[in-house]
């Protein structure tokens, strides 16, 4: 039929969980998690995943999901949005590939990857994870942060109580660098007689993370570096100024691996003046502090502005179908 629009036929494939002790193990502990009442809980490119079809959902836009590759009509549009090689396995269909945003964790793992399959974009959600995969797939890497789901992600319609929530994610050398760091901030806070909760990245639960919000006035973020950090946008969708450690550089210890030690990086990668402050390190945070809780007294801050203006489901989603039909059709 002229004029005809193929599916949008979106990729979310996770390898399987393996054996850990004892072959077979991996059903038992699937068995275990049920019976106790355990969820898994959803990781950073799950939820991106999520928030995408929920997006769509919202905008009205029909997809499919994990339609086997055999039954793939050619006019069908292709997103992948998968971990690891095994997204892609098995693809052998010549309809163009959007692929991204976690296929690897850094472009030399598998820079052979356009020439695998016919990918057309590869993903990235900030600037500066952009130019890392720049030079390996020039043109072909295009910027997309997913959205926020900001009727969840809500001010609070309840007394705050406390005043920071700590919000530790701090990824490598948490013994020494992250400690001295996590022990200026407890000591300032202190000092000056303001209290704080503590969550630990990958410790707790989206309620537990929403209800210690619902109750702060401000979140500490403390991460090395994100290409988007869903959790300190959740905290600005929430209405929740956020105070974040940005030292400016990727820390990844595979960075020498990987052939690049030095790579310009920011824990907080969509975020104005709106949103809160940023300090550099440990000797900066007590005059961070200080600057940070005037204008926070003051009702200086407006952070949700910031998401609604730029990250919601809606606005996000609708990007990314832009950028599959301009590449695939």
């Amino acid at each position: 039929m002229a004029g005809r629009v193929g599916r949008l036929c979106l990729y979310y494939r996770k390898p399987p969980d393996g054996d850990r002790w004892i072959s077979g193990d991996r059903y038992v502990r699937a068995v275990a998690k049920t019976l106790l009442g355990k969820t898994p809980r959803a990781g950073g490119v799950d939820k991106v995943f999520q928030n995408l079809c929920l997006g769509l959902d919202r905008l009205g836009v029909s997809y499919q999901i994990n339609v086997p590759f055999s039954d793939l009509h050619d006019d069908d549009r292709v997103g992948v949005l998968g971990v690891g090689r095994y997204c892609l396995a098995g693809y052998d269909r010549r309809n163009p590939i959007v692929a991204g945003v976690a296929l690897m964790t850094h472009p030399s793992e598998w820079p052979t990857l356009c020439d695998d399959y016919p990918v057309v974009r590869y993903l990235q959600h900030s600037q500066w994870a952009g130019e890392v995969y720049r030079p390996f797939f020039g043109d072909r890497v295009a910027l997309w942060p997913v959205g926020i789901d900001t009727n969840t992600w809500a001010p609070a319609n309840q007394a705050k109580t406390c005043d920071f929530l700590l919000h530790d994610q701090i990824r490598w050398d948490h013994e020494t660098t992250g400690s001295h760091l996590l022990g200026r901030v407890r000591e300032e806070l202190g000092r000056r007689c303001l209290t704080w909760t503590e969550l630990r990245y990958g410790a707790y639960d989206q309620r537990d993370f929403k209800a210690r919000l619902d109750t702060c006035r401000a979140m500490i973020f403390l991460c090395e570096h994100e290409s988007q950090g869903l959790a300190y946008q959740e905290c600005l969708s929430s209405g929740v100024p956020v105070l974040a450690w940005d030292q400016g550089y990727c820390l990844d210890p595979n960075r020498f691996q990987w052939g690049q030690p030095d790579i310009p990086a920011t824990s907080v990668p969509f975020f104005d003046d709106r949103c809160g402050r940023r300090f550099t390190g440990p000797d900066e945070f007590a005059t961070a502090l200080d600057e940070f809780q005037d204008r926070l007294q003051s009702n200086g801050y407006s952070p949700r502005a910031y998401v609604l203006e730029n990250l919601t489901l809606e606005r996000c989603s609708a990007a990314y179908v832009a950028i599959v039909n301009a590449a695939t059709t």
